[in-house]
């Protein structure tokens, strides 16, 4: 069990294989995101597409974002945009909050995590109601909201991802994503590790 703890803790991005992201906006146009050293490229990828259809169920998605009857429906204040290439849509009727994320699995969503847990407490703290959303509200958005029930609810990881997927099955962190906000419960919660390696060691025994 401690080769467990071991592999955790010793956890580095640069062993991730390298990944590009094909993104399309809703008005067709195409981008490849990669990362080149320290920074991160888009590049628009030959001539428009269609833009994709968008849904009207109740989810996360892009195509829910849009209806503004919706959300006030859904009593949102604020909204969190963490996609790249997706605009505010209503600037002057919700306070928005864009912080641009690529979804590849070298991206260091952890470093993300302050101000958007910044801008969703003072909403809290204002009596607001915070949406989440990213491209496909399936990864990036998911994972701001996990490490954000983690870092302010206490939650350990498997209790914040069985929370989110949940209230939203389709979700699915990229395998980056899904390594790193482990980590960041070991380094809040790391006595929570040790008792749970010594329960299982103490079982094995």
């Amino acid at each position: 069990m401690s080769s467990l703890s071991q592999e955790i803790q010793g956890f580095s991005a640069a062993r991730l294989r390298k990944q590009s992201t094909r993104v399309t906006t809703v008005t067709g146009e195409r981008f490849v995101e990669t990362r080149r050293g320290d920074r991160f490229h888009a590049e628009r990828e030959g001539d428009a597409a269609c833009g994709f259809v968008q849904d009207s169920s109740l989810d996360l998605q892009v195509g829910i974002i849009r209806p503004f009857l919706l959300l006030c429906a859904l009593c949102v204040t604020h909204v969190l945009n963490v996609a790249y290439g997706v605009e505010n849509v209503f600037p002057d009727l919700f306070t928005y909050k864009t912080v641009t994320v690529l979804d590849l699995p070298e991206t260091d969503i952890t470093s993300y995590f302050p101000e958007c847990f910044q801008f969703i407490n003072e909403a809290s703290q204002q009596g607001g109601v915070v949406l989440v959303h990213c491209n496909a509200g399936v990864s990036r958005s998911t994972s701001v909201v996990i490490g954000f029930l983690m870092s302010q609810e206490k939650m350990s990881f498997d209790e914040a991802f069985s929370a989110v997927k949940t209230a939203r099955p389709y979700i699915q962190p990229n395998p980056g994503f899904m390594s790193q906000c482990p980590v960041l419960s070991v380094q809040m919660f790391p006595r929570r590790l040790d008792h749970c390696i010594h329960q299982i060691s103490h079982s094995a025994g």
